[in-house]
C-alpha cells in the first residue's frame, strides 16, 4: 500500500514540476528561460490556460492527499 502510494506521489510531483513550468510567467524570470518560446504560442488562448491551472490544482490536490497519507500510514 505504501509503494502504490509512494509511486503515485513521485509521479504527481513530477507532473506538478512540469505543470508550474508550463504556466506564462508574470515577469522575467526562470519561467521566461525554460517556456518563453513555448508558452508564447498559447498566450492569447485562455481556454489553454483555465484548462492548465485546473489541472495543476488537482494534481496539487493529489500530492497533497499522498503526503498526508502516506505520514498517516508510517506514522510509529
Amino acid at each position: 500500500m505504501t509503494i502504490g502510494i509512494s509511486i503515485a506521489l513521485i509521479l504527481s510531483s513530477l507532473l506538478l514540476i512540469l505543470l508550474v513550468l508550463l504556466h506564462k510567467g508574470k515577469g522575467g524570470g526562470l519561467s521566461d528561460l525554460f517556456g518563453g518560446g513555448f508558452s508564447s504560442s498559447f498566450s492569447g488562448s485562455s481556454v489553454v490556460e483555465r484548462n492548465l491551472d485546473r489541472l495543476t490544482i488537482i494534481t496539487g490536490v493529489i500530492w497533497f492527499v499522498c503526503i498526508i497519507a502516506l505520514g498517516l500510514l508510517l506514522k510509529p
